[in-house]
């Protein structure tokens, strides 16, 4: 078996805001081995995103992460100082962001802010760094490179923008890649691209991934293990063969049976009664009580935790709790 790369261990990340505070990630734990893909799945909203910025520490300014530790490669990263922080970002770790259009600097061109992080990280020359850049970019199998890295993020579009997001995140040769909903807002076609490139560099670096999404469908083709959120906590976690075929949780049942299924025809699709919390004010018992068909009184009192359901699949239900009622 691989050695552990990453373990999160009951991390808790909370903003304050003029409303109250907004608990968005509320005892989280996982781990990730080496050359191993977690995806973190479940709706917006469900604290997916704050958790891998938690990872990177690089949360707005007005969240903090209170509570927990971050093991990477042996080392707590909430204890690093900024500037090892800094040094671990891009060169241990690479980050894949949700929009390629709005992380990219608009008045810099591609080659200069390919450079930057090769350059800060490998203290390569400008020249050789450049040099780098072009290899990354026919790696990735985008044409003439020499013309891509003098042009400006306007003039790609979103699909070859997200390449050169990747090649950014793989310039240092991270251990770990934390990719934030890589293929929102791409069409099929581009969006099937960039996850077979994101598995063949898995497989040829043996790099481990953290994927973040709300896209069954992506879960399904990328992950070896899954992680489901929701309001802020991991409802539900295992590989992603038996949480596929046996799912446990009830929230978890109905993100599967909301996925739409080629060659079956309803009228409608199956939706989740009801509304995600406030985040600003959860209530003592689960968090999911209100939207579940099989709620007990117990429910609504007491938060349950995570449990062993079968080998290695681990679930938050009361349902599973021997004596509950």
């Amino acid at each position: 078996m691989s050695e552990m790369l990453l373990e999160v261990n009951h991390l808790v990340t909370n903003f304050h805001t003029e409303n109250g505070i907004v608990q968005a990630v509320n005892d989280v734990s996982f781990s990730i081995r080496e050359g191993e893909t977690v995806c973190i799945v479940g709706e917006s909203g469900c604290g997916k995103s704050i958790t891998a910025l938690s990872l990177m520490q690089l949360i707005p300014e007005n969240g903090k992460v209170e509570g927990g530790e971050i093991h990477f490669a042996g080392n707590n990263l909430l204890q690093l100082t900024k500037k090892d922080i800094r040094r671990l970002r891009g060169n241990e770790i690479g980050m894949i962001f949700q929009e390629p259009m709005t992380s990219l600097n608009p008045v810099f061109t591609i080659g200069e802010q390919m450079i930057e992080s090769i350059m800060e990280h490998l203290l390569l020359s400008k020249k050789n760094a450049y040099k780098k850049a072009k290899e990354l970019i026919t790696m990735l199998g985008i044409p003439n490179a020499e013309k891509m890295i003098q042009l400006y993020p306007h003039e790609l579009s979103g699909g070859m923008l997200q390449r050169i997001m990747i090649a950014i995140a793989l310039s240092c040769n991270p251990k770990l890649i934390i990719a934030d909903e890589p293929t929102t807002a791409l069409d099929v076609t581009i969006q099937a691209q960039i996850l077979d490139l994101l598995r063949d560099v898995k497989k040829e670096f043996n790099t481990s991934i953290l994927l973040i999404t709300h896209d069954l469908g992506v879960v399904a083709e990328m992950a070896d293990y899954v992680v489901v959120m929701y309001a802020g906590k991991v409802v539900e976690e295992g590989p992603v063969l038996k949480l596929f075929a046996d799912p446990k949780h009830p929230y978890t049942k109905g993100l599967l049976k909301a996925k739409p299924v080629i060659g079956e025809r309803k009228e409608r699709l199956y939706t989740i009664a009801g509304q995600v919390p406030n985040l600003t004010d959860l209530k003592d018992g689960c968090y999911f009580a209100d939207r579940c068909e099989h709620v007990k009184e117990i429910c609504r009192r007491k938060q349950p935790v995570l449990t062993d359901v079968g080998q290695y699949q681990k679930t938050a239900c009361w349902l599973y709790k021997e004596g509950a009622g």
